[in-house]
Order: structure tokens, then C-alpha cells, then sequence
């Protein structure tokens, strides 16, 4: 049992080591981590640390048993008991030792996992930033052509202002015209009309003069 969580202390010691630098061995070491942490390897490895802690206990508890006897008993110690104190007491460091070395093995593989992934982010933000400043001169003439646009358009603009201005000062002269001749035609028509009743009255007279030398014949005839 002590011979072996020495080797589980030792390879776990070497798992660090080899994560803790940049070795070829580390990519291997992160991949047998990542298929380890898959599928049903979180349960069995669950179970192991369950057990260690249950047997750490359990030591524990033996070491609490041997230590109130010697209390007890006023007594020597016996050398039994003596060489399972030892006994229990190192296979209880070794158990929390191997766990506390397990769970830095984890944060350690939890830590590289995260770093590799803001490391892509990274890169990718790189290479996006590289793209849009490889892209900025296109970015410029279009801008450029874009100004260039604009200011045709002012100029067809004012223009066009212009044009307008023309045509509102044609459409006022016009319109002045016709409300000259309006009232040149009304007073046409007036004038129309009082040549029209001046005609009437001149006709009257006339047939009033006629019927007069009618009158005046006839009588020199009788």
C-alpha cells in the first residue's frame, strides 16, 4: 500500500512537472488529461478519490483509537502499536497528498486549457485586425470616389437651383401678363359694351328719323 502511493505521489509529481514547462511531452500528457476527463472517466476517477478519502479516514480514525489507548493505559507503550501509529500516519499523508497533488494536476490542465483557448481568440483577433488594415485602401477610395460623387451632386444641385429660380421668375412675369391682359380684356369688354349700347342708341335715333322723313314725305305728297 505505502510503496504504492509512493509511485502514484512520484508519477504525479512528473505529471506536473511536465505540465508546469513547455515540453514535447505536454501536448501528450494535456491529451491523455482531456480523454480522461470524458465519457466515463470523471466517475472512475471519482470512485478512486472517494475511496483514498474513505481509507485516509479510516487511518485516521485508527491513529485517534491507538493515541486515546495510550491515554488510557497509564502504562508502556507497546512497540506493536508504536509501528502502527507510524504506520497509519504516513499512509495518511501519503493519501492527502496524493489528492492535494491530484487537484493540482487538475487547476494545472483546467489553466493551460483556458490560456490555449484566449491564445486562439487572440490570434484570431490578430488576424482579423491584419484583414481590415489590409482592407483599409480599398476602404479609402471608395471614400474618396464616394466625395467625389457628393460633389457632383452639389454642383448638379445648385444647378438645378439655379434652374429653378429661372423658371419661378418666368412663371411671376407670366403670371403678371395674364393679370394685365385680364384686366385689358375687362376693360376691352366694358368698352364693348358701351359701344354696343351707344350702337342700340344710335340705331333708335336713326329709326326715329326715318319714321320722321317718312312722315314728312307723305305729308308733302297728300
Amino acid at each position: 500500500m505505502i510503496q504504492l502511493l509512493f509511485m502514484v505521489i512520484f508519477s504525479e509529481m512528473a505529471v506536473i512537472m511536465v505540465l508546469s514547462f513547455k515540453t514535447p511531452f505536454r501536448k501528450l500528457v494535456i491529451m491523455g488529461l482531456d480523454r480522461l476527463k470524458r465519457g466515463r472517466g470523471p466517475v472512475v476517477v471519482k470512485t478512486v478519490a472517494g475511496t483514498v478519502v474513505v481509507v485516509m479516514v479510516s487511518s485516521v480514525y485508527s491513529m485517534m483509537e491507538i493515541q486515546k489507548r495510550w491515554v488510557d493505559d497509564d502504562g508502556p507503550v507497546s512497540s506493536t502499536d508504536q509501528v502502527l501509529m507510524v504506520r497509519y500516519l504516513l499512509e495518511a499523508t501519503l493519501m492527502g497528498a496524493t489528492i492535494f497533488l491530484a487537484l493540482m494536476i487538475d487547476r494545472l490542465h483546467h489553466y493551460i486549457r483556458e490560456l490555449r483557448i484566449r491564445r486562439k481568440t487572440m490570434d484570431a483577433v490578430k488576424k482579423q485586425g491584419q484583414g481590415s488594415d489590409d482592407k483599409k485602401p480599398d476602404g479609402f477610395d471608395k471614400v474618396k470616389s464616394l466625395e467625389e460623387e457628393v460633389m457632383t451632386l452639389r454642383e448638379k444641385l445648385k444647378q438645378l437651383e439655379s434652374d429653378i429660380e429661372a423658371k419661378t421668375k418666368q412663371i411671376n412675369a407670366a403670371e403678371v401678363n395674364t393679370v394685365a391682359l385680364r384686366k385689358q380684356s375687362e376693360g376691352l369688354l366694358l368698352e364693348y359694351d358701351r359701344l354696343l349700347e351707344e350702337n342700340e342708341s344710335l340705331r333708335g335715333q336713326l329709326q326715329s328719323l326715318d319714321r320722321k322723313l317718312s312722315r314728312s314725305d307723305s305729308k308733302k305728297n297728300l
